[in-house]
């Protein structure tokens, strides 16, 4: 497809604009897609307020968004799974499939990945983009491509089930009621915990995680979120904790509420890119911690459960913006977390 595309870009801290840029074509192992939802993922605003993430430092322009769903318009030679109209979700990274971790399956520890929106390669705020045909999840009749936009955080909480090994019969507490926490809460559900809690700071996040299935929640600001889960768990502590605030206090309090034997997984970023935890009572309970970085083989069977109706990815949204109010949706994003909680950007259709 010739043409021309209007892109978003991050010209500096807190400060976008947009440009005009030729519309990519597709390789033959690739397909063109219309882009029309993209997520606001916290790695964004984390980009957007600082500038960087770790080793990760964003030089302007550059182009976030790494969360999109939309329409095959183009489809590159070799591609036979997928034609023009299709709708997909687009898992952003591309991997190099020769390195012992992509040799073993786990591709997300790929040290050569190139994912979107992770400097310096530029994300897909913007109309079209050309991705690797393989990395493009055809949607069924019925899922949106709003809701194909929304797999890519949902396959964040999948792999944190799955690396906390959840299954029926459990209780599970999460910690974070943002988008990455209710995306975790609900992917426990469709496994078949029992009983999956969730501990927050925000009023509005804790209802949010009622309306979307939650058994119970917990303000931590207002209430001993130990103490807490404990009464909920007839004092037993809970089978499973998943921490997606990236906040120590969060983090400790998971150590006092799981039970002997039981698993941590660690999803979320702490600000100072570490930790001080109780060492000593995870030791004497033979605590597990285990972490998440991205996800392996998930796409399919989150778009499953969307299909399936076992998970509301749409519930979570809390907020669309028009892509002409990106500076706006970013700023509103940054200033408002109590109030939104996953905010997406509607493409020009």
């Amino acid at each position: 497809m010739k043409g021309t595309m209007k892109v978003g870009i991050m010209l500096g801290i807190g400060k976008i604009g947009y440009e005009t840029r030729d519309i990519p074509q597709p390789k033959d192992n690739e397909v063109l897609v219309k882009l029309e939802y993209v997520g606001i993922c916290g790695s964004d605003l984390h980009y957007y307020e600082t500038g960087a993430i770790g080793p990760y430092v964003v030089q302007p322009p550059f182009v976030l968004g790494h969360e999109p769903g939309g329409v095959v318009v183009e489809v590159g030679k070799t591609v036979k799974h997928l034609k023009v109209g299709d709708r997909v979700a687009l898992e952003p990274g591309k991997t190099c499939g020769h390195c012992e971790f992509c040799r073993r399956g786990e591709y997300n520890l790929c040290p050569d990945v190139i994912f979107f929106a992770t400097p310096p390669v530029d994300g897909v705020f913007q109309e079209y983009v050309a991705h690797e045909a393989d990395l493009c999840f055809k949607l069924p009749d019925h899922v949106s491509t709003l809701e194909g936009a929304l797999i890519e955080p949902l396959a964040v909480g999948f792999h944190a089930a799955n690396q906390g090994g959840a299954h029926a019969g459990q209780s599970a507490v999460v910690f974070g009621a943002g988008c990455i926490g209710l995306m975790s809460m609900m992917a426990l559900k469709a496994e078949g915990v029992s009983r999956v809690y969730m501990v927050d700071v925000q009023p509005a996040r804790l209802q949010k995680a009622l309306e979307l299935g939650a058994d119970a929640v917990i303000n931590s600001s207002t209430e001993d979120a130990p103490e807490a889960l404990l009464r909920l768990t007839q004092q037993a502590g809970c089978d499973l904790a998943i921490e997606t605030s990236g906040v120590e206090a969060a983090a400790c309090q998971a150590v006092l509420a799981v039970k002997k034997g039981s698993t941590i997984v660690l999803v979320g970023y702490a600000a100072s890119g570490q930790m001080d935890l109780p060492t000593s009572l995870i030791l004497d309970k033979e605590l597990t911690l285990k972490s998440v970085f991205r996800y392996r083989h998930i796409y399919p069977m989150a778009i499953d459960a969307v299909a399936a109706g076992r998970v509301n990815v749409k519930g979570v949204v809390t907020d669309i913006f028009d892509f002409d109010d990106l500076q706006n949706a970013m700023d509103r994003s940054v200033s408002d977390k109590a109030n939104i909680t996953k905010a997406v950007i509607r493409m020009p259709q």
